[in-house]
């Protein structure tokens, strides 16, 4: 004879998700709190079930209210905003979901905190952000290529006709900024252009080949450090590309870093780690890869620490603008994601790939 399942194995696969979900009654009973919520109240699962879910706010009347509504069918869904008390923390701000479900006097209730809101949208507007800037760069610059080359090989059919050394120099002058333009132009294009080259890539060979290439272009006054999580499994890639973004990244520190590192206190730290059950780019994944560069530079300039990934948006006099576009769009071609958080001492640009 099959043994019935328990109630609970219903509501297992609740597990699995990053949010604070619980099962309750219409009265607030807790009949089931997955491992997030379990984490977030600090308290254990056996003591949650079978408590009341509306004691665990700062206002529990709003919750209850919202169970009751959803329990004589007022509504299928509700949202609004709370605070959920935790143990020896104060108090987290969190966005609260209220749903019914296909089985009577069973109610979801999902939690998602603020902060986690907030770094989702932000994710999406990176993403978002990103598709926008490769078909700006693929129109802009083919309308920039077209003209190029008309205005160059004119100058230098006037130059033809030209005798005085004196005009000739002007004509040189436009040859020579349509020669630069053409160059900005193809490394604008050169990501769209070349075949994404897959095979096995170990991450610390990566990290490993571009410091080596930094250090030898800052031999002193930078101290590069390895923090790697050597677990870390290879995944498939293009390996060549991921060097690209990783030295662009650290090669943008590096240049922030001028003053320590003709003071010699400078540092660059190259980390990895597994992150497990993350979210980005609207899909979750069990395992990702996280690449931290890290350096103790001056951090990135407010004005432009919203558009740090927009191309042509450069915090350095001279500086092109691109290495940053470039390196997140590599990324993304990998499914990942750059994420930049940056304060006076401290610029941590973290690379997301996920992994198999």
């Amino acid at each position: 004879m099959k043994k019935a399942a328990t109630p609970h194995s219903w509501f297992l696969p609740l597990d699995l998700l990053a949010t604070l979900v619980a099962v309750v009654r219409s009265d607030g009973v807790v009949l089931f709190a997955n491992a997030a919520l379990e984490d977030a109240l600090g308290t254990s699962r056996r003591t949650i079930e079978g408590s009341r879910l509306p004691d665990c706010f700062t206002e529990p009347h709003v919750l209850q209210n919202a169970l009751q509504g959803a329990g004589s069918n007022e509504f299928a869904a509700l949202r609004y905003d709370a605070f959920l008390k935790r143990l020896h923390h104060e108090p987290l701000p969190v966005h609260v979901i209220v749903a019914q479900t296909e089985r009577p006097g069973e109610i979801v209730v999902e939690l998602l905190p603020l902060e986690a809101q907030a770094k989702q949208d932000r994710e999406e507007r990176l993403i978002d952000q990103a598709q926008a800037n490769k078909e700006l760069i693929r129109n802009l610059a083919h309308e920039i290529k077209n003209p190029l080359g008309g205005i160059r090989g004119a100058a230098q059919l006037l130059e033809m006709e030209i005798e005085s050394r004196d005009l000739k120099e002007y004509t040189q002058v436009i040859v020579h900024e349509a020669d630069r333009l053409q160059t900005l132009v193809d490394r604008l294009l050169a990501p769209h252009r070349r075949p994404h080259v897959v095979g096995d890539v170990n991450i610390h060979e990566v990290c490993e080949r571009v410091r080596s290439l930094i250090t030898a272009e800052f031999p002193r006054g930078l101290k590069a450090v390895r923090d790697y999580d050597i677990s870390i499994p290879e995944f498939r890639g293009d390996r060549e590309q991921l060097i690209q973004a990783v030295l662009n990244i650290a090669h943008n520190a590096c240049q922030a870093l001028a003053d320590r590192i003709a003071a010699g206190d400078a540092q660059l730290i190259f980390r990895t780690r597994i992150a497990r059950q993350v979210t980005f780019g609207k899909q979750r994944y069990r395992l990702a890869l996280e690449l931290h560069v890290i350096d103790n530079g001056p951090g990135v300039p407010e004005s432009i620490k919203d558009r740090i990934f927009y191309p042509l948006v450069s915090g350095r006099e001279g500086g092109s603008g691109l290495g940053l576009t470039l390196a997140q769009t590599f990324v993304q071609q990998h499914h990942g994601l750059i994420e930049c958080d940056s304060v006076p001492g401290r610029t941590d640009f973290k690379l997301l790939i996920p992994l198999p």
